[in-house]
């Protein structure tokens, strides 16, 4: 009865210790690696790649960041961390490449976008992004 408890306990501790660590990994800041940075966009960014990459981010994107890109999407709400706000200078001020990295990984809710979306379609979601800078 004894080693049964043991087992339940450790079992226990150990299912709560993976909730904490996945908790404060969600917590950490999210950055990509520098070889990531020296990655440039080579998408040409004409007004038919924005309007398609637009239509791209209100249907997959928005939901979480919002169609104006301010993070506060309607699934937001139940989100920790909270999604990223892309007119933020944080945002804006991080490489196409870092950025292109992190659509593709993904972490935590933010899902990886690497099998859904082409190449060109991501590149595209990174200009577009880029529009949504604060004036």
């Amino acid at each position: 009865m004894k080693t049964s408890r043991s087992s339940i306990a450790i079992f226990i501790l150990s299912g709560l210790v993976a909730l904490v660590n996945t908790h404060v990994k969600a917590q950490t800041k999210w950055v990509s690696p520098a070889s990531a940075n020296s990655v440039t966009n080579p998408t040409e960014n004409n007004e038919a790649t924005l309007k398609s990459a637009k239509t791209l981010y209100v249907s997959m994107c928005a939901p979480c960041h919002g169609e104006k890109g301010k993070g506060d999407g309607p699934a937001a709400v139940a989100l920790n961390p909270k999604p990223a706000d892309h007119t933020s200078k944080e945002i804006q001020n991080e490489s196409d490449g870092s950025l292109y990295w992190k659509l593709t990984n993904g972490r935590g809710a933010m899902q990886s976008y690497k099998t859904q979306l082409t190449d060109k379609q991501r590149w595209g979601l990174i200009s577009y992004i880029r529009t949504l800078k604060k004036k």
